[in-house]
């Protein structure tokens, strides 16, 4: 019924029951895990803490993706409990970012422009390939919000760091690139406060 359906089929959400939803999941896991390799390395070698900011997204996005993964099928109070752990996380990654930002307000430098807007187009173009592949299924459990609110997440804050490079070279200050890890951390912490909530929700309803 779901492959039929796409992402829901009547009130009954999407819980990931399909053969095509699971290989698109292993599909977008090695796109994010290749991307936070990628990023993590520019990232240390550019001195930019938009690009890290974003390397450390793409790793929780591994790690949301692959325990959606784990608990298809699963009863939806085992569901809703991952997706509340992947929820609080996603809190706990947006606190880390937002404070070492602070820390970065008070280091000299800039960082390097040329290589976090060629880095953020590469990421771009892997966050375009996985919102695309998920785009029918953006409605289901919180497992499944949780998927394409990360995919959904990325391709903006790519956008982010692609505007914070053009800015650090136009303006030969940190600020752009300090600005643009405030946004990513914000766009952390949202999709953290709707995962939970829905988590909670049906929760609930068991």
């Amino acid at each position: 019924m779901a492959e039929k359906c796409g992402n829901s089929c009547g009130n009954i959400a999407f819980e990931g029951m399909s053969k095509i939803y699971r290989r698109i999941l292993w599909v977008v896991i090695f796109i994010n895990g290749g991307m936070f390799l990628v990023e993590t390395i520019a990232g240390f070698m550019a001195d930019s803490t938009a690009l890290k900011a974003d390397a450390l997204d793409f790793l929780g996005d591994s790690a949301t993706y692959l325990a959606t993964l784990l608990v298809i099928g699963k009863p939806l109070k085992i569901r809703a409990m991952v997706a509340l752990l992947k929820g609080l996380s996603l809190g706990a990654m947006a606190l880390f970012v937002l404070g070492f930002t602070l820390y970065r307000v008070f280091v000299f430098g800039s960082p390097e422009a040329l290589t976090m807007g060629l880095i953020g187009l590469m990421a771009l173009a892997a966050n375009l390939v996985s919102v695309l592949l998920l785009v029918r299924y953006k409605e289901g459990d919180s497992n499944i919000q949780s998927v394409w609110l990360c995919s959904r997440n990325d391709a903006i804050g790519n956008v982010a760091v692609i505007i914070a490079g053009a800015s650090v070279f136009a303006t030969g200050t940190v600020w752009p690139d300090i600005i643009v890890a405030f946004i990513i951390a914000g766009l952390f912490m949202h999709s953290s406060v709707n995962i939970t909530r829905q988590a909670l929700r049906e929760m609930k309803e068991q």
